[in-house]
């Protein structure tokens, strides 16, 4: 059965985290492992995990929403909302080049030489609370390819999203998130979570499955932003699917603009939308996808249209949950 083929991997794995699959006849919610190593916390049904890129996904929504608003367009060009800062910008980027991934800024983390051990933050940890205190690390990185060339994953430029919304919005990102997506989501667990600080039922992301792993406290903003950094569970994430394709969070209209293919992604089994990895499915749909992986972070949760099932797992170490995911889609 595939639940003994979980804890089997669980168990093989020192799997730390939550495996769901909801929405179906049946809805499964498997937990495994601890929360807190150092004080044996276990985890459970509800707790929260760090999404790392999967937050990509909420920063996608909010410049959605400025957009049906009329406060941004998919063709706003970013220097028109930077003004001075990151100059090496080049002049022709646009909102849409952020959201695929086809705009060649320089990114600030470069994910094909990215170590989980890596101290990647220009400043310590603790610096970053805003948006703004992200410029430092943005700046300075040569335009790699012309807008629109080509796809390459760009974290940084997801950061420079949020800070066009705030800077189109008159209001800071995290506000942004919670009342534009959050909310609307009915999303009541999750949100961005200061490390230093957080809530009751919160996972700490370890660096390893080792017992003596140390914990990404260092590692990671002690506040993220448009690249990640956003905590929920995976309740609330079948909630956000849910609520997003019935056009709760934007219109539906737009929606599906979001999770329709605007690039194809080389030797990649997906495609990517605006914001969003699509998975071309069986029925001959095109399920929507978020994955995350950072230190201490991973989280993967794709949404069958067909059925309206979410299968979602969120991990609190680096690596640990596709191994997971291999098990539940099996």
């Amino acid at each position: 059965m595939r639940t003994e083929k979980l804890d089997a991997t669980a168990d093989r794995t020192r799997f730390s985290g939550v495996v769901a699959e909801l929405g179906g006849a049946s809805d499964m919610v498997r937990p495994y492992g601890l929360a807190n190593r150092s004080t044996g916390t276990p985890v459970t049904a509800d707790t929260r995990f760090a999404l790392a890129s999967g937050s990509k996904g909420m920063t996608a929504l909010v410049i959605a929403s400025l957009v049906e608003q009329g406060a941004i367009t998919l063709e706003t060009r970013a220097r028109e909302l930077l003004g001075e800062d990151l100059p090496l910008i080049d002049d022709a980027v646009t909102v849409r080049h952020l959201l695929t991934h086809t705009s060649g800024i320089g990114d600030y983390l470069d994910e094909d030489t990215w170590e989980a051990a890596d101290h990647v933050l220009a400043r310590p940890v603790h610096e970053y609370l805003t948006t703004s205190d992200f410029l430092g690390d943005l700046e300075g990185h040569q335009q790699a390819f012309a807008p629109g060339d080509r796809f390459t994953y760009c974290n940084g430029g997801f950061v420079v999203l949020a800070l066009l919304a705030e800077r189109a919005s008159g209001t800071g990102y995290h506000e942004l998130v919670r009342t534009r997506v959050l909310e609307p989501a009915g999303m009541v667990d999750s949100g961005f979570f200061r490390s230093d600080r957080l809530p009751q039922r919160t996972a700490i992301g370890y660096l390893s499955e080792d017992e003596d792993a140390i914990s990404n406290v260092f590692h990671l903003p002690i506040l993220g932003s448009g690249d990640g950094g956003m905590y929920t569970t995976v309740t609330d994430i079948h909630r956000f699917w849910t609520a997003l394709l019935a056009g709760a969070i934007i219109s539906t209209d737009m929606t599906e603009q979001m999770v329709t293919t605007q690039v194809k992604v080389p030797d990649d089994a997906d495609d990517y939308g605006l914001g969003f990895w699509l998975r071309p499915s069986v029925e001959g749909d095109v399920d929507p996808q978020l994955v995350g992986q950072d230190a201490g972070v991973s989280f993967l949760s794709r949404h069958d249209r067909s059925a309206g099932v979410t299968r979602t797992v969120l991990c609190s170490t680096t690596e640990g949950a596709w191994a997971m995911w291999d098990a539940l889609l099996d």
